[in-house]
């Protein structure tokens, strides 16, 4: 893959020799004498950072380091400066210089010194070797130089210092060498809220989860408007401050596999957590307060997860009963006030079978790695797993506490795709194997089985044969659903249909029907709107006989409303005129003198006081006795002649 080596010196006046003798005599990590002058770096095989002594601060005095860097073979590497802050006028006893390869064939590909420089191009080298050699003799200023590197193929590279209000951009996508969290710059904000502008993207992309500090990687960027407050938390070793209204902010896209994988929630059930032991209070106070695997869900109330004694072969497990990709955790410690213990620090081991652990670690690492957990009782603390973790088992191995091992947790991740549940997982494989979940005991440190990659294999062998037999089901259960839809369908059309044809009108309808008016012969049309009932059949003189407007068939009820009782207002009924009936000489309407007689009336003879008194419904007071041939009155215009008139 590639190699990285750093060797240094303290202040010496034969710095050449010395030099010399340590490049031959090293083969890894950084001589740390006295005055030496390599500062933290991370040196990776794709990227890495590199920096001086005492940076942000002054370097000493007559120190020297030199770096070795190696990629895979073919490739190319190139450097971006973040700072260059070195005394000297003419490079002769303080500088910084690169050469393309190792050992005494390499030759000079730049040398640079002065105070405050400002370098935006790429140093690019000729081929897969590198070293990068700081030198210093007396000085009383400078901050020395911080640099990142890569392969060329990541044309844009950017440093640790790199802010997101450098770039203008809504939108845009840069990458991140391994090592920013060597930066003392501070970054505010949290995921998902976002991150305050003036942070730096690579420390916050860190925070967040979207690259790891010891590989660095692709970071796709969002700019928008600022917010009021940022919150600060602590997450994958870094802490981010809280801050004021900003403003602008920006934040990460993600792949989205970050929801929470159930035990807050209770999708993961009490019988999926189990643990090394359990402390269990009854024995001493009398009453049962176990502190249970139950316990440690986060945001539950009441005693979390605490093992009967506090060493590091304790160990929590969650069962999530299917693999799946895990991406984060989130720990606390007890929450609770009158017990303040938390796990500071702890190992993540991983499972598909629950008898194979294999302890987490980084790419290109050789050692588990051991994740930062709480610094108090109370806050949340996160950690990401890049790569992801993909299996169906995980244990929390506590390494260090406070006072005693207390827990709460929730997982972070997704379900895996199905096309990728076959593929072999990103687990590298750990020299520590502990026992079986079965056996309650601990993982033991010393043992050094060794298993191969963890693979996907939880799969059922009868998951395709479900799959089939699916394929087959729904598509004919989807044909039967719909016949018995189109069944009910015509059922219910044809049942209407069979009631239109027998004449059953709803109500609503007859409500809305007015009556028709009775043809009275003789009289002119009657108003908009009658209050004449309806004959039950055809009378004389009707010539029409279709007199109203919605005729019903003899065998249905009839709509329209029955005639009043005795007691109340009866309707009028309509008059048919005696055509040979004459009004006697210089009589008028107002005059009781005229007289007609009515067909069907027989000899009787109406007696009226005037012609206003007409078509009034008789109230119960003045009912006459009915004949079998009722004489009805027919208000007319006092403007109009009898028919008959000469």
């Amino acid at each position: 893959m590639g190699r990285a080596v750093m060797v240094g010196r303290g202040p010496t006046g034969a710095a050449v020799f010395v030099l010399s003798i340590l490049l031959i005599l090293t083969t890894e990590g950084c001589a740390a004498q006295k005055g030496d002058g390599c500062g933290p770096s991370v040196l990776g095989p794709s990227s890495g950072t590199l920096s001086s002594l005492g940076y942000p601060r002054t370097y000493p005095n007559n120190s020297v380091c030199e770096w070795e860097i190696s990629v895979p073979r073919g490739k190319r590497i190139h450097f971006r400066f973040a700072t260059l802050d070195i005394e000297d006028s003419d490079c002769q006893v303080n500088y910084l210089r690169l050469y393309n390869g190792v050992g005494p064939g390499r030759s000079e590909i730049v040398k640079h010194c002065g105070l405050g420089l400002d370098i935006r191009e790429l140093v690019e080298s000729a081929g897969s070797q590198v070293t990068v050699q700081f030198m210093s003799g007396t000085h009383h200023t400078g901050r020395g130089f911080y640099l990142s590197y890569s392969t060329t193929e990541h044309t844009d590279l950017i440093t640790c210092l790199d802010k997101g209000s450098d770039f203008p951009e809504a939108e845009f996508s840069k990458y991140c060498p391994a090592g920013c969290l060597t930066s003392t710059e501070e970054i505010s904000g949290t995921i998902p809220n976002g991150y305050r502008e003036s942070s730096p993207l690579c420390v916050a992309a860190v925070h967040a989860g979207v690259v790891s500090n010891a590989v660095g990687g692709r970071i796709n960027v969002v700019s928008s408007k600022g917010i009021p407050h940022y919150k600060a938390t602590l997450a994958n070793n870094v802490t981010s401050t809280g801050g004021l209204l900003s403003n602008s902010l920006f934040t990460f896209r993600t792949n989205g596999c970050y929801g929470t994988l159930g035990l807050e929630s209770g999708g993961v059930a009490d019988t999926q957590l189990n643990a090394s032991s359990v402390w269990d209070w009854s024995a001493v106070t009398g009453q049962h307060s176990a502190w249970s695997p139950s316990g440690a869900r986060l945001k539950k109330a009441g005693l979390p997860w605490a093992p009967s004694q506090s060493d590091q072969q304790q160990w929590l497990q969650v069962d999530l009963k299917r693999e799946k990709r895990i991406t984060g955790i989130i720990t606390t410690g007890s929450t609770l006030r009158e017990y303040q213990y938390y796990v500071s620090q702890y190992r993540v081991l991983c499972s598909n079978n629950g008898k194979q652990w294999f302890s987490y670690r980084e790419t290109n690492s050789t050692q588990d790695k051991i994740f930062q957990g709480n610094i108090n009782y109370l806050h949340e603390v996160r950690n990401n797993f890049i790569p992801p973790i993909e299996a169906r088992f995980v244990r929390i191995n506590p390494t260090s506490w406070h006072q005693r091992i207390a827990l709460k947790l929730e997982l972070l991740g997704c379900q895996i795709p199905v096309a990728r549940r076959r593929t072999e997982s990103r687990i590298t494989p750990s020299r520590h194997v502990p026992p079986s979940a079965g056996t309650k005991r601990p993982p033991r440190p010393g043992q050094t089985t060794h298993t191969p990659d963890i693979r996907n294999t939880t799969m059922p062998p009868h998951t395709g044969k479900d799959v089939v037999l699916a394929a087959v089901l729904v598509p004919v259960l989807v044909m039967v659903l719909t016949a018995l839809i189109l069944t009910a369908v015509c059922a219910w059309h044809c049942r209407g249909r069979k009631k239109s044809s027998e004449g059953a009108y709803d109500l609503p309808h007859w409500d809305r029907t007015e009556y028709a008016q009775p043809l009275v012969s003789g009289v002119t049309t009657l108003g908009a709107r009658s209050t004449f009932k309806p004959d039950e059949g055809p009378a004389p003189g009707y010539s029409d006989p279709d007199l109203y407007d919605a005729p019903i068939s003899p065998d249905i009820y009839h709509a329209y409303a029955e005639p009043l009782p005795a007691s109340g207002s009866e309707y009028a009924t309509p008059i048919v005129v005696d055509m040979g009936c004459h009004l006697a000489a210089g009589a008028t309407l107002s005059q009781p003198s005229a007289v007609c007689n009515f067909k069907g009336a027989g000899p009787a003879a109406l007696r009226q006081s005037g012609w206003s008194a007409y078509d009034t419904p008789k109230n119960a007071a003045e009912q006459a006795t009915p004949t079998e041939d009722l004489t009805y009155q027919v208000p007319q215009s006092s403007t109009q002649k009898p028919s008959g008139q000469g």
